[in-house]
């Protein structure tokens, strides 16, 4: 099973898709950790665009061809990225799951946005300015949707269970979530 989680920065996805791949013990792919390994690599010159989700979308394959449970953590913007997480989906053989992660309360989102400090070395955090910027397409087909200003991080990781993961462990929970930590 491949499980994307999708939204802008500061809604809560990192909390959420990593307490669930601890939960059901799934690869962890960070799009954000991808692209700051690319930086600080030092081989492009350039931005490095769509270099993370490519890279990710090859280890994920790798990985679900293993047979492991995949779980990528991205901003997934646009149509080419999620197409491209459809693919890799199809050519492994393995469902997909798309999940949106919102904030629909604005100023708790900006709060979220504003407080956070960076959890991966190099990688500054985006500015508010550069959220609401952010380009992000409708979805074609609508995602799993959580919205953080409405349930919690435990409250979000057991309703994603619940739907698609009835075979998840229920007593590593409380567990995954402390691991996690959460952001601001």
């Amino acid at each position: 099973m491949l499980i994307v989680f999708s939204g802008l920065p500061g809604t809560g996805k990192t909390t959420i898709a990593s307490a669930l791949a601890r939960r059901i013990n799934a690869v962890y792919l960070r799009i954000d950790s991808i692209e700051q390994a690319i930086r600080d690599a030092g081989a492009l010159v350039q931005e490095v665009g769509t270099s993370g989700y490519r890279i990710a979308n090859a280890l994920a394959l790798s990985n679900l061809g293993l047979g492991h449970r995949v779980i990528v953590d991205c901003v997934n913007p646009v149509f080419e990225s999620r197409d491209d997480w459809s693919k890799v989906a199809r050519h492994a053989g393995v469902p997909l799951v798309n999940i949106e992660v919102t904030c629909s309360d604005k100023a708790q989102h900006r709060r979220r946005v504003e407080t956070r400090t960076g959890d991966i070395p190099g990688l500054v955090p985006p500015t508010w300015q550069s959220v609401m910027a952010h380009t992000y397409e409708p979805w074609a087909d609508a995602p799993f949707s959580i919205d953080t200003a409405q349930v919690s991080p435990t409250e979000a990781v057991a309703m994603i269970a619940k739907a698609f993961l009835p075979d998840a462990p229920q007593s590593t929970l409380p567990n995954a979530l402390n691991k996690a930590g959460s952001r601001p």
